[in-house]
């Protein structure tokens, strides 16, 4: 997964990546409302992102920022949690570990706001 220094464009490619992912795990009773969670989470980490670039004040640019940081974490703990039956695949570490960066680049944005 290439690492693009735009994060409008790295949190498009996470969202998209995650929904890559979402449709090829086993549609198990538990999988189901994970992916329904994840693809919720992940899809917002870039959705408030744009809202944050086209925000009115400071204030709202750093509540989409904390809003952003809040989802991807939440993102991470969803792909934690889903069964793709090849235990810990690349895809899902990888995907694990690009939402526990975006997770530490919208805390380091916010930090002390």
């Amino acid at each position: 997964m290439t690492k693009p220094y735009a994060l409008e464009e790295r949190t498009f490619n996470f969202a998209k990546d995650v929904l890559g992912l979402c449709r090829v795990v086993p549609k198990t009773i538990t999988n189901v409302e994970i992916v329904r969670q994840l693809a919720r989470s992940a899809g917002s980490v870039g959705a408030n992102y744009i809202e944050a670039s086209q925000a009115v004040s400071k204030k709202d640019f750093f509540l989409r920022l904390k809003i952003c940081r809040k989802e991807a974490k939440e993102s991470c703990y969803w792909l934690r949690l889903m069964d793709v039956r090849a235990e810990g695949t690349a895809t899902q570490r990888d995907l694990i570990a690009e939402a526990d960066e975006l997770t530490k680049i919208f805390g380091a944005m916010t930090k002390g706001k």
